[in-house]
């Protein structure tokens, strides 16, 4: 990208700095308000309805070590550029660019790993020929009770005994919840979904900036003394990873 498409062009460094950072801060801002408001809502969700909890995929843990490592890489890659060695920044862009696909990577096999136990969708054929896409409820989740999975209702786990489902109060097993659980809408999964598909867009947009500035880096536009827009895509990087850890202990663990 050429000198003339830099707004900045003009502006003195710590200009171009505070400026950069500031808007950084304010995209930041507006991420941390969407997710807030989706964990919100499964917050409000989780007291009211039957909720399923599920064993992490390990998968998900390989995600974390990769946007763990891709940081370590984007940090070094700024320090790299303050100190004037643009190849070894470009190295260390490129790291970080490889380990977000990784990361990319691990997030959908995750989630494929979950869907494939029935915690996605179902896609049915109706009688007119059409294609019919369900969201699968909670019944539809296969796997080992308390160890794969549980469900809590109104704060408990449901019990699991003879192949039905009981209210943990339910000492007699008199009034059986499986009908319920066949039923069920399963919240915990759509959301889950949500939280990882919306964070890898939000990702694919700092993908997207690591490319922009590899080109830069590559045409010398950013250098030792204009690397203010490395240093703003690092920010936004750091928060992408922040928010993912926080997300993950709380989608499988707070949650």
């Amino acid at each position: 990208m050429s000198d003339k498409m830099d707004v900045f062009q003009e502006a003195t460094p710590e200009v171009k700095l505070r400026t950069k950072k500031m808007m950084m801060w304010l995209i930041i801002f507006a991420v941390v308000m969407l997710f807030g408001g989706i964990t919100s809502a499964l917050i409000v969700l989780k007291g009211k309805i039957m909720w399923m909890h599920v064993q992490v995929p390990t998968v998900f843990w390989g995600s974390i070590a990769a946007i763990v490592l891709s940081s370590l890489t984007m940090w070094l890659g700024v320090k790299s550029l303050r100190t004037g060695d643009v190849k070894k920044t470009m190295t260390m862009v490129a790291l970080t660019f490889i380990l977000g696909i990784v990361f990319t990577i691990f997030q959908t096999s995750g989630w494929n790993q979950l869907s494939s136990k029935g915690m996605g969708y179902t896609q049915t054929i109706n009688d007119k020929g059409m294609t019919v896409t369900k969201w699968n409820p909670l019944g539809k989740f296969t796997g080992e009770y308390g160890t794969d999975y549980w469900i809590e209702y109104k704060g408990q786990p449901l019990v699991l005994w003879n192949g039905q489902f009981f209210a943990n109060d339910d000492a007699n097993h008199s009034r059986p919840k499986t009908t319920e659980v066949m039923s069920t809408f399963n919240a915990s999964g759509a959301l889950i979904s949500v939280l990882v598909y919306v964070h890898i867009l939000h990702l694919a947009l700092g993908l997207i900036y690591l490319l922009v500035n590899l080109n830069r880096l590559r045409t010398r536009t950013l250098n030792q003394e204009n690397w203010m827009s490395l240093y703003a895509n690092g920010m936004y990087w750091h928060f992408m990873g922040i928010l993912w850890t926080y997300l993950f202990l709380f989608i499988f663990y707070i949650y």
